[in-house]
Order: structure tokens, then C-alpha cells, then sequence
């Protein structure tokens, strides 16, 4: 009965995921979805615990602290502006370093100097790109570089568990780099009133809901 005590947080996170969604359509008012999204993280960091079945697994805490981090980015990106999106970017930056230093703990062990200046400079050419497309400029330029490194290092950590090790784990972690990544690359793209599209928040938020569902679902298959 305990091993299942997981689905009800889950249950409570599903329902506000659809409800949060829900409000960036025309079938329910937008409202709706910055009243719910500050729950999110929390039913996702419950559910997170009470799958893990026991608060003492190695990293557990540490994910828990991103997934908190995570939360106080949801709440500081609600409204429009320059210090939101700055404060709310940060938060993110250092949930972004305790899953790094989870996956890459165990990842990027005993690299050779060789596969790190492969990694360093593809890193930096897709930091790079990034920027150029979206069109950041000015005193936001040094900011977004470091972020977007830090994605970099997000996805690369992953994809490193899947080339060494294989586990359909890593595979999930991977995904959720890459959702993660993509979810971040249109909240630029939308500060900085670049490619604008009709449902753009809608696919914001589905893609970092399943982003960080999957990082949670990563982590836990992998530590069972």
C-alpha cells in the first residue's frame, strides 16, 4: 500500500498541469493558470518523495532542492518585466546546477581532457547559435550565455549516462534536458519579441511540465 501512496500527489500535480494548460486556451480563463502554477512544483516534489519511499537516497534532497528552485521561477516569471524574468531566470540557473550536479556526478566521472574540449566547444557553438537566433543583445548578453551553458551542461551530463551506461533512465533524463532546453529557448524568444506564434505559452508550459516530470521520473527509475 505504501509503494502506491505516490499516485495521489500525482494525481493532485496532473490536475494542476491540465488546469495551468487549460488556462492558456480559449476554454478556460488565462487567469486560471497563474493562480494554479505555483503549485506545480510542490505536487511534483511530494509526488518525488513519496515514490522514492524514503528521504535517504543518495541525491534525493538535492533534487528535491531543484524542484524548489523550479517553484520560485514559476512564481517570479507570473509577471511581466525586466527583474521578474532576471530573478526568476536565476532560480531556474540553480535548479539547473543541482540536477547537473546529480546526473553528472555519476556521468561525467573520469572524462578524458579530449571528450571535455569536443563538449566545450560544441557547447559553446549552440550557446552561441542560440543567441544570434533569438537576438539577445546588450546587458542581457553575458546573463543568457551563462544560462544557456548551464542547459548545455544539463543536456550534456545526460547524454553522457546514455552513451556509458545506456539505462532507459538516462534516456528519460535525456528528454527532459532537451524539453527543458526548448521550453527555455521560446521564453527568450518570447522576452525578447522574437518569433511570435499563436499557443506559444501553451507550449511553454507543456514542455516544462513534461520537462521536469521527466527529470523526476529519470531520477527516480535510476536510483531503483
Amino acid at each position: 500500500m505504501k509503494s502506491n501512496l505516490w499516485r495521489i500527489p500525482a494525481l493532485f500535480f496532473l490536475a494542476a498541469a491540465v488546469t495551468n494548460l487549460l488556462g492558456h486556451t480559449s476554454l478556460a480563463p488565462s487567469s486560471i493558470s497563474e493562480l494554479v502554477k505555483p503549485a506545480l512544483l510542490p505536487l511534483l516534489a511530494l509526488t518525488t518523495l513519496a515514490a522514492a519511499g524514503t528521504p535517504n537516497i543518495k541525491g534525493l534532497k538535492t533534487i528535491l532542492l531543484a524542484q524548489l528552485f523550479g517553484c520560485t521561477g514559476d512564481i517570479l516569471l507570473i509577471p511581466d518585466g525586466f527583474l521578474p524574468f532576471v530573478f526568476g531566470m536565476l532560480a531556474f540557473l540553480l535548479g539547473h546546477v543541482c540536477y547537473i550536479s546529480v546526473f553528472g556526478g555519476r556521468s561525467l566521472k573520469k572524462l578524458g581532457i579530449g571528450i571535455w574540449v569536443i563538449a566545450v566547444v560544441i557547447m559553446v557553438a549552440a550557446v552561441a547559435g542560440l543567441i544570434l537566433a533569438i537576438g539577445i543583445k546588450g546587458a542581457m548578453l553575458a546573463p543568457m550565455a551563462v544560462y544557456g551553458m548551464a542547459l548545455m551542461m544539463l543536456i550534456f551530463s545526460t547524454l553522457m549516462g546514455v552513451i556509458r551506461f545506456g539505462d532507459k533512465a538516462w534516456w528519460i533524463l535525456l528528454c527532459g534536458a532537451l524539453l527543458f532546453t526548448f521550453s527555455d529557448a521560446l521564453i527568450a524568444t518570447n522576452s525578447f519579441g522574437v518569433l511570435p506564434f499563436e499557443g506559444k505559452r501553451f507550449v511553454i508550459m507543456l514542455t516544462y511540465i513534461l520537462a521536469q516530470s521527466l527529470l523526476a521520473a529519470g531520477f527516480l527509475r535510476l536510483k531503483k
